[in-house]
């Protein structure tokens, strides 16, 4: 009787630790709510991460920052939020939704994007022309790239003229999705998205002048959520390491405490 209840204690030892090894190897997991702009930037950054980390899982969502801000401040489970526009969580920092001040990581910029025609010799007062009928942007009212464009057709005197022809995507990957598609003949989108192999392939662009708008500043938090999460922070340190700044700056990401 003593052997079987010392052999049971044991197998109940071995059981125990058993769970304990599959708990810890089981890693951690986090989720990046992320502007569309960073979509393939960020991709390669979370890789590049995960070799460091290959028992931890990071999940990325892509899509307008505005509509992320909204959603935080509903309680979304996002544990990081990078944001087109550092207003965005300076403001959830100040009502008590981020776990971090709000970090700079980059300043975008806009371009005007056509698979259809050279965009390269093209400018803003070109999108008049009768044969352009669709204009892609991303929504003004929650995008900062469609805010930012909207800014840019407007001091360059073109706005009046195109309005009619302006169609919305909900983020500024869904506005370059619109002209791959055929569905605008052209559109004013994030370099980084112009840069990645996909759009560099398909078409060709024009760099907007940075003076036509207000700068994209672009910034990040470590959300309320993720107070105290490890690997949350591990992700916050990592943005700021060559490899990852390399990447960054490959997409035409101008990086804090660099000059164009």
């Amino acid at each position: 009787m003593k052997f079987r209840l010392l052999f049971t204690f044991a197998a109940s030892v071995l059981l125990l630790f058993g769970f304990a090894m599959q708990s810890a190897h089981a890693g951690e997991k986090i989720t990046i709510a992320a502007a569309a702009d960073l979509k393939f930037a960020l991709d390669e950054i979370v890789v590049l991460f995960s070799k460091a980390h290959p028992a931890d899982q990071v999940e990325t969502i892509y899509g307008s920052s505005g509509k992320f801000q909204t959603q935080i401040r509903q309680g979304a489970p996002f544990d990081l939020y990078f944001s087109a526009d550092i207003a965005y969580p300076r403001a959830l920092k100040a009502e008590g939704f981020a776990a971090s001040e709000a970090q700079p990581y980059a300043v975008g910029r806009i371009v005007l994007w056509s698979p259809s025609r050279d965009a390269g010799k093209m400018t803003l007062a070109d999108l008049a022309d009768p044969a352009i009928r669709k204009i892609a942007i991303a929504n003004p009212k929650h995008a900062p790239y469609g805010k930012r464009a909207e800014e840019a057709l407007k001091a360059s005197g073109v706005w009046e003229k195109v309005e009619a022809k302006l169609v919305y995507g909900e983020n500024v990957a869904q506005a370059a999705q619109f002209v791959q598609t055929g569905n605008a003949q052209a559109g004013i989108v994030a370099l980084s998205l112009a840069l990645s192999p996909e759009l560099a392939k398909q078409g060709s662009y024009a760099l907007i002048s940075d003076k036509l708008h207000q700068p994209l500043e672009q910034g990040f938090i470590v959300t309320k959520r993720a107070a105290g999460n490890p690997l949350a922070q591990a992700f916050a340190r990592f943005m700021a390491v060559q490899e990852a700044r390399a990447i960054m700056s490959r997409y035409g990401f101008v990086l804090p405490g660099k000059v164009e």
